[in-house]
């Protein structure tokens, strides 16, 4: 039986950092500029919360990874060990944040998680 294609990684150091793309406006708080929690609620189609690799690309190709893009949060793979989740490489340039309970399963904990994830990040890039 083959191996998923997550362990061909090694896992990612603690000082790594990974990029969010942020792509609902309202991911973002107008009033004081940071991450709001809605930006890392799992979606139940998703393996893990989507995240780029900030050694394999810039803050500004993230964002044009996709169509329409508010902004990009970096976050340090050791903060979200932290909390109790991990980051799991599955490709060169893309990791997936793993451990998060869907809503429809735990929302206290999923909300909690995601308030947690939403702290511990910080917008590095916006669109002028």
């Amino acid at each position: 039986m083959a191996e998923p294609s997550m362990s061909q990684f090694e896992p990612l150091a603690k000082d790594a950092i990974v990029y969010r793309a942020l792509l609902r406006k309202q991911w973002i708080d107008e009033d004081t500029g940071k991450v709001k929690a809605d930006a890392y609620f799992l979606r139940a189609s998703e393996p893990g919360l989507s995240v780029n690799l900030a050694n394999a690309c810039s803050p500004e190709q993230c964002a044009e990874l996709f169509r329409k893009c508010y902004g990009v949060a970096s976050l340090e793979v050791g903060h979200v060990r932290e909390i109790g989740l991990d980051i799991k490489q599955d490709s060169v340039n893309h990791a997936n944040i793993i451990g998060l309970p869907l809503r429809e399963d735990n929302l206290a904990q999923a909300e909690r998680l995601a308030g947690l994830l939403a702290k511990r990040s910080e917008i590095v890039w916006q669109p002028k």
